[in-house]
């Protein structure tokens, strides 16, 4: 999965500019889940209001695993208590399939065309016994737009952080 595949998933009439929250979870979610899940998120996405304004919403479960909420803030903007009302739909979704969303020191990596989950503090083992290697696909979950997930979400370790972390262990 590339960055052209990448996207093909987001929508196209949303402006680069659109601001994204990536959820991971620490689970794959299995078929029905999924469903559920993304029928959930459509249900969220399609009644979003910022201060009683309809926010440009969207929002989609990819790789039965990765939560991505995006708005597009070039009609209505984002406001705190929307965002919060986001939090809450991935907070529900978190209690209710026994999920974690939030846990940011558990770092994805694409192995085998499957998200693989490895903690931070096990990335050097991972590295040194080639589970992972510099041209390894990494979930950077720390994209903040919708241009910044299409160029810089998928890439390969020897572009991100991971590496400069390596290269210090």
């Amino acid at each position: 999965m590339m960055t052209q595949e990448v996207k093909q998933l987001l929508p196209a009439d949303f402006s680069p500019t659109s601001r994204v929250w990536i959820y991971q979870s620490n689970r794959p979610f299995n078929e029905r889940e999924t469903l559920e899940i993304n029928e959930q998120l459509h249900q969220f996405a399609s009644q979003w209001l910022s201060h009683g304004d309809r926010v440009q919403g969207w929002a989609t479960l990819l790789f039965n695993q990765v939560i991505v909420v995006m708005a597009d803030e070039s009609a209505t903007g984002v406001s705190g208590c929307s965002t919060d009302s986001s939090v809450r739909i991935i907070k529900s979704i978190e209690r209710q399939y026994e999920v974690n969303l939030f846990d940011r020191l558990l770092l994805g990596f694409m192995v085998n065309d499957k998200i693989q989950l490895l903690p931070l503090a096990q990335i050097a083992y991972a590295f040194e016994k080639g589970f992972i290697n510099e041209e390894t696909l990494y979930l950077n979950n720390t994209v903040l737009t919708k241009e910044e997930m299409e160029r810089q979400w998928l890439i390969p370790v020897k572009d991100s952080w991971v590496m400069k972390k390596l290269q210090t262990a």
